[in-house]
């Protein structure tokens, strides 16, 4: 874990420069479809591989084996399709992630509100959050407006980083929860409950993802960080409210609903950003 936490206050440095770096670009940009090399293939082969083996061979505690397996998988489609910005910013998810749910998580667990599998994430929950992220990547090598599909990536990578903080700060520090539909207090853990608390660590996480997204370009100016944080909100707003009347343990499961999730963060900050250009 001090390895997490370097990363993370090293990235909080850096990230306290971004706003420098913000240059307005309201060009219209359609990229160029992708050509996958044998060297970007190889690269992320490599990477990905080293990376889970590394982790595997340490013990790692964060994935369970097959969940390990998808999240190669899914590195491999980011870094391929999207880039180190991409993948980047996936890991920075998941870093963040795996600190929020391990925080406090032996009073969660007494209280029966941790993670299943001690925190483990299996497969489901590497696609429940990352589908619409790789969908977001798979898409750049098409001749999409590229401005679009980055704000997109950013978005829905913003949405869960604020869901899962919420989330676990809440179970662990909040005082207050009430049931989004009809505001009664309900205990902490409840499916579509919020408190101050977890609401206030979903706006800083999703600041966070703003931050990078600005570091690694896919950012560009005040509008489109505001717009990924606001973006982040409304979808977690929703996730909320799905949570409360719709989940269950069959076909609307707590994985689908995330999937939901980042899929509304994603299409409500391209529906904000043409908005803005009326």
């Amino acid at each position: 874990m001090k390895f997490y936490n370097i990363f993370i206050l090293t990235l909080l440095f850096n990230s306290s420069f971004a706003f420098s770096q913000i240059k307005p670009n309201y060009k219209k940009k359609l990229i160029t479809p992708l050509k996958l090399s044998p060297v970007d293939l190889t690269t992320s082969f490599a990477l990905n591989t080293a990376l889970a083996t590394t982790a595997e061979l340490r013990g790692q505690k964060s994935l369970t084996k097959s969940g390990l397996i998808n999240a190669w998988l899914l590195g491999n489609i980011l870094y391929t399709f999207g880039g180190i910005e991409a993948w980047s910013m996936c890991s920075l998810y998941f870093l963040i992630g795996v600190l929020v749910t391990k925080f406090k998580i032996k009073e969660k667990e007494k209280e029966g509100i941790a993670e299943k599998r001690c925190g483990m994430r299996g497969p489901e929950n590497v696609w429940g959050s990352a589908a619409t992220s790789a969908i977001c990547c798979l898409l750049m090598s098409s001749p999409i407006d590229s401005n679009l599909l980055k704000l997109a990536f950013v978005s829905s990578m913003a949405t869960k980083t604020s869901d899962t903080s919420a989330s676990e700060i809440g179970k662990a520090c909040g005082k207050n929860c009430y049931l989004l539909t009809n505001l009664k207090k309900v205990p902490p853990g409840t499916e579509g409950g919020v408190s101050i608390e977890g609401t206030l660590a979903g706006i800083i996480g999703s600041i966070l993802i703003g931050f990078y997204g600005i570091e690694i370009g896919w950012v560009q100016d005040w509008k489109q960080f505001f717009i990924v944080i606001l973006s982040s909100f409304i979808a977690t707003t929703v996730e909320s409210f799905l949570g409360a009347t719709i989940q269950n343990d069959k076909i609307f499961t707590n994985e689908f609903i995330n999937f939901l999730n980042t899929l509304v963060g994603s299409i409500v900050s391209v529906l904000l950003s043409k908005l803005g250009d009326i």
